[in-house]
């Protein structure tokens, strides 16, 4: 059969190959090196309200203050808009036990009324990337922002935050 003929008898399949849960058991072939997004979680800061609350709609941009809104890129456009904060908490494991290894915060605004938002996609991606690295970045959110990561993280879990670094601790304090 030339391959012609064969792919006139065979139809190409349209489906998706799926990955195992574990794509470094070692086999090396397709999936390999695939991030596992196990252990994350967005946390949504909604500065107003005041509170802390996890979504996990946002690994994919469809949390409910995501929803129904056009993100722009220039925050300019949206001078009205609400103030939020999505954090990125990636859990790991060290000797002792789990902690909140990674913790990244990125800014977005979000005007219901007009249906438009401000958040830089790169920035979401990148800070994801960040905190399943293990890294530290909340330097940027004012110190409402904050106290309410704190006591939600504290409250979420204390004894992953009692585990967690000294680095994360200091950069929370207001």
């Amino acid at each position: 059969m030339n391959k012609e003929e064969f792919f006139k008898n065979h139809k190409r399949s349209q489906g998706f190959n799926i990955l195992s849960s574990d794509s470094t058991d070692g086999h090396g072939g397709y999936g390999a090196g695939v991030l596992n997004l196990n252990n994350v979680s967005p946390v949504f800061i909604d500065v107003n309200e005041g509170e802390a609350f996890v979504d996990m709609g946002a690994l994919h941009a469809r949390s409910a203050v995501e929803k129904g809104i056009k993100f722009l890129r220039e925050k300019e456009k949206v001078p009205n808009g609400k103030p939020y904060w999505l954090v990125w908490v990636t859990v790991d494991n060290k000797g002792e036990g789990p902690f909140y290894a990674g913790v990244t915060a990125c800014e977005m605004t979000v005007d219901r009324e007009i249906r438009r938002g401000y958040k830089s996609l790169p920035e979401h991606v990148n800070n994801m990337d960040k905190s399943l690295k293990g890294r530290i970045i909340v330097d940027k959110m004012d110190d409402k922002s904050k106290q309410i990561l704190a006591d939600f993280l504290q409250n979420h879990n204390e004894e992953l935050w009692k585990a967690s670094t000294d680095e994360l601790k200091d950069g929370l304090k207001v």
